[in-house]
């Protein structure tokens, strides 16, 4: 859930409201491509609740990562405006809020602060997916940071309050 907590804890009120105003909850059905590689993506997606899984064309079979509720699919489509490096499937009935790309967009040229907000959410989740990655994969060996897991009284004040505002988006969109 790391991803939307980071986006909806930099956000404000008005944001998410606005989000859940201008998304579209999407059933997925298991098997489903919901992100297919190499095609444009038109929304970005927040993962309400099932199981998704992220999977390269020449590996079909091998799962390069499970999402879960709470992350976040198409951000990186969305900053530099190339079709997706992989494809997403659900591994079971799933939900997503669909925003799509030309709303958010339309909405990052009429509101600066929002943009600002939104653009430090997305570049500090794609931050820490680069910093994860580095570790495992790295240049060279392998050093554990041994802050990487621990957070300061800011973050986990934010983390709190966007668990919360998961928590109401979630509800307001009749998710279990």
């Amino acid at each position: 859930m790391r991803k939307a907590l980071q986006l909806l804890g930099m956000l404000n009120e008005v944001d998410v409201d606005w989000l859940v105003a201008n998304g579209t909850k999407q059933h997925v059905r298991c098997g489903t491509a919901l992100i297919h590689q190499g095609i444009p993506v038109d929304s970005l997606y927040v993962v309400l609740d099932g199981r998704l899984s992220i999977r390269l064309s020449n590996t079909q079979r091998e799962e390069v990562a499970t999402l879960l509720s709470g992350e976040i699919l198409g951000e990186i489509s969305f900053v530099d405006s190339r079709p997706p490096s992989a494809s997403v499937i659900a591994m079971e009935d799933s939900s997503v809020l669909a925003i799509p790309q030309a709303t958010i967009t339309e909405k990052l040229q009429e509101d600066p602060a929002f943009s600002a907000r939104f653009y430090r959410a997305v570049a500090s989740f794609l931050a820490d997916r680069l910093r994860t990655t580095v570790g495992r994969f790295g240049y060279g060996k392998n050093y554990p940071d041994p802050a990487a897991d621990e957070l300061d009284e800011y973050s986990m004040e934010k983390i709190s309050v966007a668990a919360v505002r998961f928590d109401s988006v979630l509800k307001r969109l009749c998710v279990n």
